[in-house]
């Protein structure tokens, strides 16, 4: 009878597997070290509560912009539309509203303005095969165009009381808008975790063809996630009108740069190298710290921008090493 005397690891394996378990974790690594270093920094500002409830708050509209851009990146695709459409919807729901309408049926027509322009862009990208870039880039132009139409390059305001308290309102310590975008971003992960659409979308974005041959509509699944994209993009753009209380052209456009940043940083930490709610999540934390502690720190806003196109080229050839290493 033999026995088997389980081997320990080599040296050099263990040595190699290190770097590689480091590249893994790295974006949830400086994630803490972003903490730690401004908790040493000013401790006696960032580390209060009140600075927390801040971050989320500012992290809430780009948080549902971020969530629907992991459905679209998880089908291989991007949208660089989702920005300039917020802002457009925000200008459309703001004139609905000074002119009297509704709130709600305000609000409706601006979620249906999102849908139909997610639509137009899945049928671009799904149905005519232009590419997500061109498709989106040409979208993003026209969005951009038609909100400082409709506005006349100005900003809309005088917006009901009611309608502000979705942006500015809080139940108890909570601002509605944290609400609002954890109640998205919870709906995109258990569409994308527990859905035969969620399979769906990661089958497409996996292997396209191999999709097909399964039987997967892949045009109808790929032409989906830009509708769901719009839907959250024209969501973020009511809430960010509700918050500044005014509707401007290019108040959300800002965020698209940033929802790809914080998908980007997300991927680094899945195995499969593919996007993921919990991912883009820990993004978003990397983005909201590093943006708030510079802030607190006084520095230059044209700094941060910088940084965080550093930080994107840094994510990204974390997440190549990783997989190179497997």
């Amino acid at each position: 009878m033999s026995t088997t005397t389980p081997q320990a690891p080599a040296a050099g394996t263990r040595g190699a597997a290190l770097p590689a378990r480091l590249a893994s974790y790295g974006t949830l690594l400086g994630l803490l070290a972003l903490i730690v270093l401004f908790a040493v920094l000013k401790p006696q500002v960032f580390l209060t509560p009140v600075n927390f409830t801040n971050i989320l708050e500012q992290l809430a509209i780009l948080a549902m912009i971020a969530a629907v851009q992991t459905v679209v990146m998880v089908v291989g695709d991007f949208d660089l539309s989702v920005g300039s459409l917020a802002s457009l919807v925000g200008v459309i729901t703001a004139q609905l509203l000074v002119g009297g309408m509704d709130p709600l049926v305000a609000v409706g027509l601006g979620l249906l303005t999102g849908l139909a322009a997610g639509a137009i862009n899945g049928f671009l990208v799904a149905y005519l095969g232009l590419s997500a870039f061109i498709a989106t880039l040409a979208t993003m132009t026209s969005f951009t165009g038609l909100a400082l139409l409709l506005s006349n390059g100005a900003t809309v305001f005088g917006l009901p009381e009611g309608f502000v308290w979705l942006g500015q309102g809080r139940v108890g310590p909570v601002p509605v808008p944290v609400i609002v975008a954890v109640i998205l971003v919870l709906l995109v992960w258990f569409a994308l975790s527990k859905t035969v659409l969620g399979r769906s979308w990661y089958a497409v974005g996996g292997n396209a063809e191999a999709a097909r041959l399964s039987g997967v509509n892949t045009k109808l699944v790929r032409f989906s996630a830009f509708v769901v994209a719009g839907f959250g993009a024209a969501l973020a753009g009511i809430v960010l009108t509700a918050r500044l209380a005014s509707g401007h052209p290019t108040a959300a456009d800002p965020l698209m740069l940033s929802s790809i940043a914080a998908v980007f940083l997300g991927i680094t930490l899945s195995r499969a190298g593919q996007p993921t709610v919990g991912g883009t999540v820990v993004g978003l934390g990397i983005v909201g710290v590093l943006n708030n502690g510079l802030n607190i720190l006084q520095v230059n806003s044209y700094v941060q921008q910088v940084l965080t196109g550093v930080i994107i080229v840094l994510a990204v050839s974390l997440s190549r090493l990783s997989r190179k290493r497997r």
